[in-house]
């Protein structure tokens, strides 16, 4: 596996090398999810973007919905050097040592867009994406793709409505918890197996941003969705940290401006993606949308609530207190 793995790197870095001496630089961005989606429609823009940014210097090739690699492989595949780009949810970062990132999976620590920002893109944003470097990993940006909701094959109201159900997540230690608060099992898979997975009952649910939901295809398999909103799913752009650094600075600093405009597209997009995919959800007539009231979500909220006790030293508590000096989210107070 070893000698394969260091193979692979160096057919990876001889390529890029040649790529670069002919004038072109080409640059393979994976993500494991369909082409239609927020990160899909993002991931284009920036590929666009970077052919006029720097007048055809760089070619960005995007493989979307797992195309070369699943959720398991990817991360291999961008430190050994075969791809040069991914746009992994910010669960993936957890089995890479970088367990801070989890800290996006706590339930209802975002209210809105707007709190998650603030975070995001501030000062916490910015050192959570620099301790990828001892990884060989450089963090570019985030980006959104929704708050999450939950879907079954009867109906959700209440917690209690997932106990004893076999719900797929991410692999996240702390979304293993969220899970269980409610009596629910967790089922760790990869995102390219679920559709088969949700079909078959080898899981019951799931809990996903609408827009991953409908262009998955697993309203045709899930009768009922509740629009809990109770995680924040999104995503690191990350890049190879030697490949980055071994671009010529110009190339660099257009890259750079790319993904900063694609980063104002994704963010942007991100919403009206979902609400157009809830809209074809209720259209298809296969899936039963409810809307939890007041009491409801409450009571989801103080179910999930011993999560954050629980997990407050996976990601460490001096980050979670800054967090939620900025969100104003207290799980006690609920």
């Amino acid at each position: 596996m070893k000698f394969r793995s260091a193979m692979m790197f160096v057919l990876a870095f001889g390529v890029c090398n040649l790529a670069q001496a002919a004038g072109e630089i080409v640059i393979k961005f994976s993500h494991v999810v369909a082409a239609d989606t927020p990160k899909g429609k993002a991931s284009e823009f920036f590929a666009k973007k970077a052919a006029e940014l720097t007048k055809g210097r760089v070619k960005v090739e995007v493989y979307a919905n797992s195309a070369l690699y699943k959720d398991k492989e990817e991360m291999e595949a961008l430190q050994i050097g075969s791809v040069q780009m991914l746009a992994p949810s910010l669960a993936k970062f957890g089995p890479l040592g970088a367990k801070e990132f989890e800290v996006f999976d706590f339930p209802y620590i975002f209210d809105d867009t707007a709190e998650l920002h603030r975070v995001t893109q501030g000062p916490i944003g910015a050192s959570l994406l620099a301790k990828l470097e001892a990884k060989g990993i450089k963090g570019l940006s985030f980006w959104d793709n929704g708050f999450k909701s939950f879907s079954a094959n009867t109906p959700i109201k209440m917690p209690a409505d997932l106990k004893g159900k076999k719900m797929r997540i991410q692999s996240s230690k702390v979304l293993e918890e969220e899970i269980r608060s409610i009596g629910g099992l967790p089922q760790v898979m990869a995102f390219s197996e679920v559709y088969q997975a949700l079909q078959t009952g080898v899981v019951d649910g799931t809990e996903n941003p609408v827009s991953n939901f409908y262009t998955q295809k697993m309203h045709e398999v899930q009768k009922y969705l509740t629009l809990t909103h109770h995680g924040y799913l999104g995503y690191a752009v990350i890049v190879n940290k030697k490949f980055w650094e071994g671009l010529p600075a110009d190339v660099r600093g257009q890259l750079e401006t790319a993904m900063k405009e694609a980063t104002l597209y994704a963010n942007k997009i991100a919403q009206e993606e979902n609400d157009s995919a809830l809209e074809g959800v209720k259209k298809s007539g296969k899936t039963i949308v409810y809307v939890p009231n007041k009491d409801e979500k409450l009571a989801f909220k103080k179910a999930m609530a011993p999560v954050h006790t629980k997990m407050a030293d996976r990601v460490g508590n001096e980050l979670l207190q800054a967090i939620y000096k900025e969100t104003g989210f207290d799980p006690n107070k609920l």
